[in-house]
Parts: structure tokens; C-alpha cells; sequence
């Protein structure tokens, strides 16, 4: 991938790209996403989005490390409270449902099959999953998959579902049952 910019008005060009690469993939895929009307809606130009990504492919990949990135910061891991965790996924995936669909998307263009999600960002919650399974806390298998599980049942309802997909302006009552239902299979998933 071509360096970062390194000057304040380069990083937020960056961003700017990022921002509406980010709703254009979320919006119409890879292959139906226009480079034409990135550049648009972020005030640029071709030669700036290529020259920060090289190509669409790779301003998609960096759309989804960023997409990832961010919504793990926004929500701390707790492996002691793995049930609210995942309920706090659940409600990213409310009001920020773009990476669902990236991931939609991921999985119909790119990769159906294998593993896409990288570990080695999510490194320190491996780590917690293994120390907690070793103390007794947490049921024995492989941490990643553990993980991947407790990700999978936040999603249960995202825009990625392939049975119902939930959205921020349904009743809270809606939202409360599925957040308590969520919490107590989590609780009971991960139990040793």
C-alpha cells in the first residue's frame, strides 16, 4: 500500500476519502462502487485517492481496516462481561450498520469462505480470552473462535443478517428484548 500522508491537510484528504469511500462501498459493493463519485463527494481528485491506495481494491481493504479500527475502539473489550460486550456490538451495529454491509460485501466479492478478520489486531483480546479460560472463567476451545462466536450473535440482527435486519428507528421495547436475550446466550455460550 502507497505511504500515508504525513501533513495535516494530506491526513485529512485521507480521511475525507476514507469517509466517502466508506458509504459508497457500504451503498453499492466493490464491483458497483465508482471511484468517480468518491472523489466527488470527498472534494478530491483520481490522483490523490490512488496515490493513498494504489487501486479501488486496496481503498477497500483500507475501508475496512479502518471500518474495524474504529468500531473496536469505540467499544472497550471486557472479558470479564462478554455478554454486555456483545450487547454493546449489538448497538454499534444500530447506528453504525456500514461495516455490517463492508462485511455483506466482503464475503460476496471478495472471500465467502476462510478467514478475512485479522487476529493480530485483536491480538490483546485473544490474550484475555486465553488467560480467562485458564483461570476458569471462561469455557475451553480456541479463543478465536470463542471470539468469533460472541461477534457473530451481536450480529444476529445486523444489516449482515440473513434473516432480519434491525435498524435504530424500531421501538426500544424491540430492541431491549433482544438486547436481554443476547446478554443471557452470550452468558450461558461462554460459560465453563
Amino acid at each position: 500500500m502507497p505511504e500515508l500522508p504525513t501533513t495535516p491537510r494530506g491526513a485529512a484528504t485521507r480521511r475525507r476519502i476514507l469517509d466517502a469511500a466508506t458509504e459508497e462501498f457500504a451503498r453499492h459493493g466493490i464491483a458497483g462502487a465508482r471511484i468517480e463519485r468518491i472523489i466527488a463527494a470527498a472534494s478530491t481528485n483520481k490522483a490523490q485517492a490512488y496515490g493513498y491506495f494504489g487501486n479501488k481494491e486496496g481503498l477497500f481493504d483500507a475501508v475496512v481496516v479502518d471500518c474495524v479500527e474504529r468500531s473496536t475502539n469505540a467499544i472497550p473489550f471486557d472479558v470479564e462481561d462478554l455478554p454486555g460486550w456483545a450487547v454493546s456490538l449489538y448497538d454499534q451495529n444500530l447506528h453504525q450498520p456500514g461495516l455490517a454491509r463492508l462485511i455483506a460485501w466482503i464475503r460476496l466479492e471478495q472471500h465467502p469462505t476462510g478467514r478475512w478478520f485479522d487476529s493480530s489486531q485483536h491480538e490483546h483480546k485473544l490474550t484475555a480470552i486465553t488467560q480467562a479460560q485458564a483461570a476458569g472463567k471462561l469455557r475451553p476451545g480456541d479463543p478465536f473462535d470463542l471470539l468469533t462466536m460472541v461477534i457473530a450473535m451481536a450480529s444476529a440482527w445486523s444489516p449482515a443478517s440473513g434473516v432480519y435486519t434491525a435498524t435504530a428507528d424500531e421501538p426500544e421495547a424491540d430492541h431491549q428484548r433482544r438486547r436481554a436475550l443476547l446478554h443471557d446466550c452470550v452468558a450461558r455460550a461462554v460459560a465453563p
